[in-house]
């Protein structure tokens, strides 16, 4: 090696583009310093404390939330999730990778600075990273909401370099660093846009402009008060039936017999009881989401009255899939899934203690004592043999997995049942997790799932319990599962709205 050459000297070039960053990211803070900014020495300061430690974004995440909307609710814990994993790389990585100091407070007013000053190096702004993940996550589940809140995430920003407590680098790197961990979140769970099933086969249904022809049965016993009143704003000449949960099958046969379309609020088991009546009476099908979980309505596409309002208004609807299963005497139909074994178990006795210690508990206390069972929820002739199992399902379509989301399906007219089995054996609580987490996979010891149009099992065990949408019932003798292809016309619209101003009103 040539003694002339000193490898532990720079590279001229390298230091004098640094350097002049370096210069100009001084320069642009001393005239930010140095300019008169009308209104902004009230605001921006308090506005830059309210941001300490995310309580600003935990007070706006839950005033979006108060919207009660699904989108906005999703929305605002996208944003919490968002600002977390920016705080964590923030903490973790970002200030312990370049040891920054603080910029000098001479040229900044005193009236602008803060009263606590920060004691961390300064680059890069964990507080414009904050605010840029939570605004991002927003943004990417709703962008109505992301339009509303951008601005106070801009303003909370700008107020670093305007108190004095950063360079406009550190901004600007914090800033990238907050969207960057929004798309990140995104990419472990899935946006419902990202999910949205194709707008296939079209079906030929009524365009109703007012909701005229259109009987609506609402489960009162749903929580459904709030949806109903904005359809009867929506649809002003739809007919509107408010019931009791016993009363929900009679007044679906009344409605059916009436209606030009059969609608329905409720969840998936008020739904189902709807699909069941409009097959029957060879009706579509208008479901406004109202229970809990709403998988169908979710899965669909249709989330709140607008959705579902637009496309009576505009005839906009499709085809789905039917599930049709035979249980010795006992038939039916299931629009999601349809369970033998450990789950439809849980769902007994979890309602055995849900009213003597609430849903929750009564739910932990039912996964204990079932997953503690000697026994096996399940035995069933599988090719000529008796087996012990632990789970049967199949779904009406396929589930898809992407990310840590849970299963959706993409397509409600794929013509397939989505058929999991999780065979008996010892630690049950080990086996399922074990087939949760297999997921895709088509076998596994301890899961095996296939794509049919008919499931057949034999020799069930009577006094075995079934689920299909959330009801359960008694599997005597075999068990027939098959497909109805496009059976049923459901309204949905034809695009999913990409912005719309946040809502005005609880929905």
């Amino acid at each position: 090696m040539s003694p002339d050459v000193d490898l532990t000297v720079p590279r001229p070039g390298r230091t004098a583009v640094s350097a002049w960053l370096l210069d100009l990211d001084r320069r642009l803070f001393e005239s930010a310093a140095e300019s008169h900014w009308p209104g902004a020495q009230r605001i921006l300061p308090r506005l830059s404390r309210s941001a300490n430690h995310g309580v600003l974004w935990c007070a706006t995440a839950a005033a979006v939330a108060a919207s009660r909307t699904p989108r906005a609710r999703r929305a605002a814990v996208r944003g919490i999730a968002s600002l977390g994993l920016a705080s964590l790389a923030i903490n973790t990585i970002g200030k312990r990778s370049v040891r920054r100091p603080r910029p000098l407070l001479d040229p900044v007013p005193l009236v602008r600075r803060l009263n606590r000053q920060p004691i961390t190096t300064s680059f890069p702004s964990g507080h414009a990273a904050s605010a840029a993940a939570f605004a991002a996550g927003v943004a990417l589940e709703s962008p109505a909401w992301g339009a509303a809140v951008a601005p106070l995430a801009f303003s909370v920003a700008v107020s670093r370099v305007y108190t004095g407590v950063h360079f406009p680098s550190d901004v600007l790197a914090g800033a990238a660093l907050g969207a960057g961990a929004a798309f990140a979140v995104r990419g472990l769970v899935p946006t419902r846009a990202q999910l949205t099933p194709p707008a296939r086969p079209r079906a030929e249904v009524p365009a109703l402009p007012e909701g005229d022809g259109l009987v609506l049965v609402a489960n009162a016993g749903a929580s459904t008060a709030d949806r109903v009143r904005a359809l009867r704003d929506a649809l002003p000449q739809a007919d509107v039936v408010m019931c009791e949960p016993a009363d929900i099958e009679e007044e679906l046969a009344k409605a059916a017999a009436r209606a030009r379309v059969l609608g329905v609020c409720g969840g998936d088991g008020t739904v189902n009881a709807a699909a069941t009546a409009a097959l029957r009476h060879g009706l579509p099908l208008a479901v406004l989401p109202g229970g809990t979980l709403n998988h169908f309505a979710y899965d669909l596409g249709v989330e709140d009255v607008r959705d579902l309002a637009g496309a009576v208004r505009r005839g906009e609807a499709v085809r789905v899939d039917v599930g049709r299963f035979t249980a010795g005497e006992r038939a039916g139909i299931f629009l999601n899934t349809l369970s033998l074994g450990v789950y439809p178990e849980l769902v007994r006795e979890r309602d055995r203690w849900s009213h003597r210690i609430g849903g929750w508990p009564a739910g932990l206390l039912a996964a204990v004592r079932v997953l503690r069972a000697d026994r096996h929820p399940v035995t069933a002739e599988i090719g000529g043999r008796s087996r012990p199992l632990w789970l049967v399902f199949a779904g009406n379509c396929l589930y898809h997995r992407r990310g840590l989301a849970s299963g959706r399906r993409l397509d409600l007219a794929d013509g397939l049942l989505d058929v999991r089995v999780v065979p008996g054996g010892r630690l049950p609580a080990l086996r399922l997790l074990t087939a949760a987490l297999a997921g895709p996979l088509t076998r596994s010891s301890a899961h095996a799932a296939v794509k049919a149009g008919r499931l057949r099992l034999g020799g069930v065990m009577p006094g075995t319990l079934l689920a299909y949408d959330g009801e359960v019932t008694e599997a005597r003798g075999g068990l027939t599962v098959e497909k109805l292809p496009q059976a049923l016309a459901v309204y949905r619209p034809a695009r999913r709205r990409r912005s719309s101003r946040p809502p005005t009103s609880s929905i």
